[in-house]
């Protein structure tokens, strides 16, 4: 695909090309990915939407506090299929029905990074090191998972490549899907329609955002209020994230058309907040509250609650620093027990991490005031490194493993990752 490009208008100055940047996600245990990272043509993948496999047992594990010790393995994990069935709801999208033990949903993935659901039920995967979109059948509808499309990403090693996707509110009117992606030069984003079980195009709507080899951020997501939010990383130059002229090392706000969102803090720049090192992880809760996950460099992992115009500290802090300049973060971990990606709200409304070193899901109960409860971890060492979770519905949650080669995204009742 060659992407189109429309004009773009932002209030930021040119950014020079940055260096390639040779930190690491957390300096003690390299970037985010397993080694450089293989090519996407070994294990062939495949669908259980409608025909689960089994791949033996797991047990989660019940534990639950901030000082249980990590496996360091890459855990195969696993259970056995059990098929389920799906209603239609009202609008015509399926309800799934719960799984009753761990459901091989796509197989033979290297690198997925992000799962988009669209309004049908079905599903749209990201692979990071390729460019490939997977679209996954709505539970019970029948079929196998097919690849859509292939964006144009430009890959060498390091974390790069194709991140975040995301889908609009108006999808029904405007079928397009948001997608993060590296290029030679920089991170960018682009509209790309989705006609025909096919990606079109992409246009690209936004772009400039710095890259590297690590800290290239890429979640997208679009708030309640309509405007699409980026997480950006610093790219590996630490300076850029104080730096307001900067894309990196920010959350943005931005409209479906690339432009900074109206009534952003900074006037007509597109940052929502900054001072942050990377950010992989965005989920708004009930009352409409930004949380977002941050990797640490040595000492602390963070959970923070995002204020408009809030700065969150790096390189200046790094986890809680009780200096009113900065904004704390709500909860914050050892390096080795988290380097969170993505991140979900559950149906009982505690914020969910997907960790990648940690190899765990994390549960973090918060209350009606932004205060965090006893963190809980759960699926320690089963899965090994897991990049995202997102719940489906119907007491079913989906995570997205990261080991590099041979991965999934795994279909799992709720209650095995906490929710009651």
């Amino acid at each position: 695909m060659t992407p189109t490009r429309r004009p773009l208008r932002r209030a930021l100055v040119a950014l020079a090309l940055l260096p390639l940047a040779l930190g690491a996600c957390s300096s003690t245990s390299g970037p985010d990915v397993a080694g450089a990272g293989p090519s996407a043509t070994g294990s062939p993948v495949t669908s259980s939407a409608t025909a689960p496999t089994a791949a033996g047992s797991s047990a989660p594990s019940s534990g639950a506090t901030g000082t249980t010790t990590t496996s360091e393995s890459a855990g195969a994990g696993g259970g056995a299929g059990a098929t389920t069935t799906a209603s239609a709801s009202p609008s015509g999208a399926p309800t799934p029905a719960a799984v009753t033990a761990p459901t091989d949903v796509l197989t033979g993935l290297v690198q997925p990074w992000s799962v988009a659901v669209l309004p049908d039920g079905s599903a749209l995967v990201s692979e990071r090191n390729d460019g490939r979109v997977h679209r996954v059948p709505a539970p019970g509808s029948g079929g196998r998972a097919t690849v859509v499309g292939t964006l144009p990403i430009t890959r060498t090693a390091g974390e790069g490549g194709l991140l975040g996707l995301a889908v609009g509110p108006d999808f029904a009117t405007d079928p397009v899907v948001y997608a993060y992606y590296s290029t030679q030069d920089d991170n960018r984003i682009a509209r790309v329609p989705l006609a025909d079980d096919r990606l079109g195009e992409p246009e690209v709507v936004f772009d400039g955002i710095p890259n590297g080899r690590n800290h290239n951020g890429g979640r997208i997501a679009f708030g309640p209020d309509g405007y699409l939010y980026v997480g950006t990383g610093e790219a590996g130059d630490t300076s850029l994230s104080q730096n307001l002229d900067s894309l990196g090392g920010k959350i943005l706000r931005i409209t479906k058309d690339g432009e900074p969102a109206p009534g952003n803090p900074f006037g007509g720049s597109p940052v929502w907040s900054y001072g942050h090192r990377n950010v992989q992880g965005l989920a708004w809760d009930s009352r409409k509250r930004l949380w977002a996950s941050e990797f640490g460099a040595n000492t602390y992992d963070e959970l923070n609650l995002i204020e408009p115009g809030g700065n969150y500290g790096w390189p200046q802090v790094e986890g809680r620093a009780g200096d009113d300049s900065y904004v704390d973060p709500v909860a914050q971990w050892p390096t080795a027990e988290m380097s969170p990606s993505g991140i979900a709200i559950g149906p009982d409304g505690a914020v969910y991490m997907a960790a990648l070193r940690g190899e765990s899901v994390w549960r973090v109960p918060v209350d009606a005031d932004g205060a965090a409860g006893t963190p809980q971890r759960l699926l320690e060492g089963d899965y090994g490194r897991v990049r995202d979770i997102h719940f489906v519905g119907g007491g079913t949650a989906w995570i997205v493993t990261g080991n590099g080669d041979g991965d999934r995204v795994v279909a799992l009742p709720a209650a095995s990752v906490g929710v009651a």
